[in-house]
């Protein structure tokens, strides 16, 4: 069923003593804005982990593959698609970036079909084989926390040693020093918007919208590490319009919804945050889905 309203959501989710996004041009520090203190989150790790419970959930099977994953060779995948579509002739020779014509079109058509996060996200796909490019109508910007946060470093040891040599270079004590740094307790919110016109272009449907809102809500559930420490979604706010332009502007639905901290001692919890979500404030044509919180 196509889809034939905008969205526009409000996603919050919590850390205790884990690291939510390391920055690996920083040490892996935890994301951090330099002026206020606010932590970060960026959308590609948001997204990351809806690949992942999509790709965990629908077992990698058209037409819920995940096209960017770990180890991918996306030229692969593109070369499938002109296969698929019988098209295999036009990847002959050297210059396939420039090849396809018309079957470029096709092409693109079929990743939309086959692969979830083509079709939600969108993807550059001209690389090598050229595939297209599709602009997804399901995007996200960067989450931040609701009050500054503190990054904790912590020296780790390990006792093991991977290779004779390094053994005997530590004769006597096998132990390495290591580091590794963590977010005592943050709560971050991130903006999300769906365009049923983009949708549309996809192929992006009321099913996939279904998976995508299972995805947010479950999504840190099936992502543990000893790294991320705890992390859990803890609201999942979605507003939909009747009409497929909008009925109001998504900054003043945003707006609704308020977070604040119950006293001034450092939160640990997110019991020392209260969510207040004004829902007399609603715009005509605007409904308010609970999905979480």
């Amino acid at each position: 069923m196509t889809l034939n309203n905008r969205y526009d959501f409000v996603l919050v989710f919590d850390v205790k003593d884990g690291n939510p996004n390391g920055d690996p041009e920083a040490g892996n520090l935890p994301r951090m804005d330099a002026e206020s203190g606010l932590g970060l989150v960026t959308d590609v790790c948001l997204k990351r982990k809806v690949r992942n419970f999509v790709g965990l959930v629908k077992g990698e099977r058209p037409p819920f593959e995940i096209y960017v994953k770990e180890k991918a060779v996306l030229n692969n995948q593109h070369k499938r698609a002109y296969i698929e579509i019988g098209k295999a002739e036009l990847l002959e020779g050297d210059d396939k970036k420039r090849k396809g014509g018309d079957s470029v079109d096709q092409a693109r058509q079929w990743m939309c079909r086959n692969f979830f996060d083509v079709r939600a996200f969108g993807a550059v796909m001209s690389t090598g084989i050229n595939c297209g490019q599709v602009r997804g109508p399901v995007q996200l910007t960067f989450a931040r926390s609701v009050d500054p946060i503190v990054a904790l470093e912590h020296s780790i040891t390990r006792m093991a040693v991977a290779t004779e040599a390094e053994a005997e270079k530590q004769s006597g004590d096998n132990r390495t020093m290591g580091r590794k740094f963590t977010v005592p307790y943050g709560l971050y919110v991130a903006h999300g918007f769906v365009s049923s016109f983009l949708a549309k272009q996809t192929g992006f449907n009321e099913s996939d919208l279904e998976l995508l809102w299972q995805a947010l809500a479950q999504m840190f559930e099936h992502d543990r590490s000893a790294a991320r420490g705890e992390m859990t979604t803890r609201g999942l706010y979605v507003y939909k319009h009747e009409s497929e332009l909008g009925n109001a502007p998504a900054h003043k639905l945003f707006e609704l919804i308020q977070i604040k901290k119950n006293s001034n001692e450092p939160a640990r919890d997110f019991n020392d945050y209260t969510v207040n979500v004004n829902d007399a404030g609603l715009p005509a044509g605007v409904t308010l889905l609970r999905l979480v919180g």
